[in-house]
């Protein structure tokens, strides 16, 4: 299996209802490094697993909405604990989404998988990895 892998970041503001989640219940920041793996079995014409600088693109375009922004008054994360491993999920579905509609090209639809991972600091990180899936599922 061949992967390429890019990187971003984004700062967040959020808050966790539940007990489980003690002082995080409180509104509180948090800078992400966000890690994109796309992974295929086979590499393209080009040798590619896809172009690297439209994966670039595509990666900083997905995260700018959820960038600098206080999740919690995000309409679609309305009512959801944003916690790490959620976010992993939903980056992985928006990526999806764009990609399946053509956003890296026919090479992107020819990807096995993503691997989407959001680094909290150096101690702690979260992943969500599967195939490419539609803007439905979640």
């Amino acid at each position: 299996m061949y992967s390429l892998t890019v990187r971003d970041h984004i700062m967040i503001a959020h808050s966790f209802k539940g007990e489980v989640f003690g002082p995080a219940q409180k509104l509180h920041g948090a800078t992400f490094v966000c890690d994109l793996e796309m992974r295929r079995r086979s590499l393209d014409a080009d040798g590619l697993v896809v172009d690297i600088g439209m994966a670039a693109a595509l990666l900083a375009e997905v995260l700018k909405p959820l960038n600098y922004r206080n999740l919690d008054e995000v309409e679609e994360l309305s009512g959801v604990n944003t916690t790490t491993e959620f976010l992993c999920g939903e980056i992985h579905r928006r990526l999806s989404a764009r990609i399946l509609d053509g956003a890296l090209g026919e090479g992107g639809r020819g990807l096995d998988g993503l691997k989407v991972t959001l680094h909290e600091s150096h101690l702690a990180w979260a992943t969500f990895e599967g195939p490419l899936q539609g803007d439905s599922a979640r």
